[in-house]
């Protein structure tokens, strides 16, 4: 089995093209920020508010306080390293089976751990897991992996 399983997480997702492990979005949040703070854009908001095309800016403070929090969102190890959510219930339960993940738990496709993943991630979890256990990891590894794909559910919604 290939070394790169540690950048699988217990639940499917790819830790890798992870934005809060690889940094990108907390980069390219910390940049705008400071050049917003070069232009002084606090100051430039005000008054670009005042014009009602522009009034938007009226969010200005909120928006900024937003990327503040998206410079924090790193995660500096994979989740086989602690990384992630510490109180996450899917590793937690892939330990205590002694599982690599939830590829190898019959029971995973009515598993509702996934449940708090779903608003973010959609079905990629499962998507991912399925191809695990049809593929193999090397093979999920050379592929497509998935980061959100739209829940069943609400294709169905859609479709009515």
């Amino acid at each position: 089995m290939s070394e790169k399983i540690n950048e699988i997480a217990y639940c499917g997702l790819y830790c890798a093209e992870c934005p809060s492990h690889s940094g990108v979005l907390a980069d390219l949040a910390r940049d705008l920020r400071k050049e917003l703070r070069t232009y002084r854009y606090d100051k430039v908001s005000q008054a670009l508010a005042e014009i009602s095309f522009f009034k938007d800016f009226k969010n200005y403070e909120t928006c900024y306080r937003v990327l503040g929090l998206l410079v924090k969102m790193r995660c500096g190890h994979v989740c086989r390293e602690g990384g992630g959510n510490p109180m996450c219930s899917i590793r937690k339960c892939c330990e205590k089976k002694g599982i690599s993940g939830c590829w190898e738990c019959n029971e995973f496709d009515a598993c509702e751990k996934f449940t708090f993943l779903q608003k973010a991630h959609g079905d990629a979890m499962k998507k991912n897991i399925s191809k695990i256990k049809r593929k193999g990891i090397d093979e999920f590894l050379a592929g497509q992996k998935y980061w959100y794909v739209k829940p069943k559910e609400e294709n169905k919604e859609r479709n009515r």
